[in-house]
């Protein structure tokens, strides 16, 4: 990440101390570890980590060791107060190797990741070779032709984040990829993962699902109903942010996946 986006995460984090603290609990972290079932990962990695929303989920209902990685000197404090272990390396520096042997991982989560990266050619083949024959990534990221993204870009002629805001202020400077549900589910593929399952989240638990349902349950109850149908009924492009699992494979990868509404 570049040192500006750092700079932005570390003041955002100003007074988080404990997972508590953290304001920004999203779907995609509530989905883990429910999705590993059925594939008995033995190893796990969860790259940027950051206070471990899924790290500390799965460390509490996985039978699995769990390694996590960041580099933000606030996000490794936290991880680290709440027993889980730590290894702290550039995942986006294409001069290095990630520090762990061919195959170690039989799984990898990369949440809201990607879409940080510049060298992402190197990123996305130290995560396959790091990754054991058939093993599995877990990923996401924005994807910027989803219908909530829409509405301020069609309608009020705003751009996805702006700087001047503070809830869009982190995006602004952090993210240097755009993708759409398309473009990570060709470029992922091209590095010689096949997906296998995408995961659609329904509004259940996240920060700002609360905050709405506190303010107007009605419009909470309609906003779940309306993505609840969407997920259903539509295709995955629409969705604000689906979870893809991808499987490592030598061979062409598949078109087709199951999708999972959660």
């Amino acid at each position: 990440m570049r040192k500006d986006a750092t700079n932005v995460e570390e003041a955002r984090l100003k007074g988080v101390e404990r997972i508590d603290d953290y304001p920004s609990f999203h779907e995609r972290h509530r989905i883990f570890p429910g999705v590993f079932d059925g594939r008995n990962h033995n190893r796990i990695l969860d790259v940027a980590a950051g206070v471990g929303c899924a790290a500390r989920r799965i460390h509490d209902n996985y039978p699995a060791e769990l390694v996590c990685n960041d580099i933000a000197p606030t996000c490794l404090r936290v991880l680290e107060r709440q027993g889980l272990r730590t290894v702290s390396f550039d995942i986006d520096d294409d001069d290095t190797v990630f520090p762990f042997p061919d195959g170690y991982f039989d799984a990898v989560v990369s949440l809201a990741t990607i879409e940080h990266i510049i060298f992402l050619d190197h990123h996305l083949k130290e995560i396959r070779r790091i990754l054991s024959n058939q093993g599995y990534l877990y990923i996401s990221t924005p994807n910027y032709a989803g219908l909530t993204h829409l509405p301020g870009y069609l309608f009020k002629g705003e751009s996805f984040h702006n700087p001047l805001r503070e809830k869009s202020k982190y995006e602004f400077y952090a993210h240097v990829r755009y993708f759409t549900f398309k473009t990570i589910l060709e470029f992922v593929s091209s590095f010689g993962f096949t997906p296998v399952e995408v995961y659609l989240p329904l509004p259940e638990s996240s920060s700002c699902y609360r905050a709405m349902q506190a303010k107007s349950p009605l419009k909470a109850w309609a906003f779940r109903s309306s993505m609840w149908l969407l997920y259903t009924l539509g295709s995955p492009r629409w969705a604000s942010e689906p979870v893809i699992c991808f499987q490592k494979t030598d061979q062409k990868p598949a078109t087709k996946y199951r999708k999972v509404v959660l």
